[in-house]
């Protein structure tokens, strides 16, 4: 069932919608039922989540008997970015995960913000799925404020990431949607996966798979699962940011999700104008690659990779 639970007059007479599609049992509602919210689509140019949405909804409809609860599907918090393929909301250069809570009574942004945090209020937990930028690649992983741990890595660990990263509090914006959601007693796990502008089908099987896994935990689905991925779980001493001390190519020599030992290649910074190599980058720990540089021209002090120790 679509329901919108936000609309705004736009000029020559267009209007901006959100949308959610509602599935629901079979058999109705009772008032008993559990409720995951599933939401994307917050910055237009992650489109991971597209492909998400779409693949949960097909399951479900193949076996609608299975469903025992409410699944909300939120595609497109942000239409008039993905449709522009702007990260931000077009006209205002504005990004939409830095004004959560929002206002009914604030701007057009604003407004939408106060809708969409009182429409996902309540649910049980809501899934809030992003994509890396055009420039990183991003393993699956869920990453959670350090004061909604308790609360969130149960739930994170049954949802088949390959990682959790538990971030201290003064690295977290209070004025996203998961910061938001936490703070007023919504459990939002905040997936980041793939590639900004692209959808990696096998990372988003791998997500839909433990979103089943999490409905069945909560009752909302009673088919068939998987078991998990055990992911690995660390706090943010434990990872290590690479940048580039150059401009140029940066052209890797190590692949995604991949062991790498101290002072191995992780890749070089080349000049095509001169034919050298501005710089070779080697790994200053012991770990896994957990992100890593996509876009290939850099500046210095680019992200080049970030390894987990």
């Amino acid at each position: 069932m679509i329901q919108t639970i936000a609309s705004v007059g736009l000029p020559i007479d267009e209007t901006l919608m959100i949308n959610k599609n509602r599935l629901i049992p079979q058999s109705g509602l009772n008032g008993n039922e559990k409720r995951i919210s599933i939401v994307t689509g917050t910055h237009g140019d992650e489109l991971e989540g597209q492909y998400v949405c779409f693949e949960l909804q097909r399951r479900i409809k193949e076996n609608y008997s299975s469903l025992k609860g409410i699944v909300d599907v939120y595609p497109a918090l942000n239409p008039l970015g993905i449709d522009s393929i702007t990260r931000g909301i077009p006209a205002f250069d504005l990004d939409m995960n830095r004004i959560f809570p929002g206002s009914e009574n604030g701007s057009m942004p604003e407004y939408i913000a106060s809708k969409i945090i009182g429409d996902l209020s309540g649910s049980d937990v809501v899934i809030d799925i992003h994509a890396s930028n055009i420039f990183l690649k991003e393993i699956p992983q869920v990453r959670i404020n350090e004061l909604s741990r308790d609360v969130l890595v149960p739930y994170a660990k049954l949802i088949n990431v390959d990682y959790i990263w538990i971030h201290s509090s003064a690295t977290v914006l209070e004025s996203t949607l998961a910061y938001s959601l936490n703070s007023i007693g919504t459990p939002t796990l905040v997936v980041e996966m793939g590639v900004g502008m692209r959808i990696t089908k096998n990372y988003g099987d791998q997500l839909v798979d433990g979103i089943f896994t999490l409905m069945k935990e909560l009752g909302i689905w009673s088919g068939e699962t998987v078991t998990p991925k055990t992911p690995i779980i660390s706090e943010d001493g434990e990872v290590s940011f690479i940048n580039a001390g150059s401009s140029g190519v940066f052209l890797p020599s190590v692949e995604h999700w991949k062991n790498v030992k101290k002072g191995d290649c992780i890749g070089k910074i080349l000049n095509p104008l001169t034919g050298e190599v501005n710089e070779t980058i080697f790994s200053q720990t012991d770990g896994i690659v957990f992100t890593l540089r996509e876009y290939p021209i850099v500046s210095e002090g680019s992200l080049i990779a970030r390894i987990l120790a």
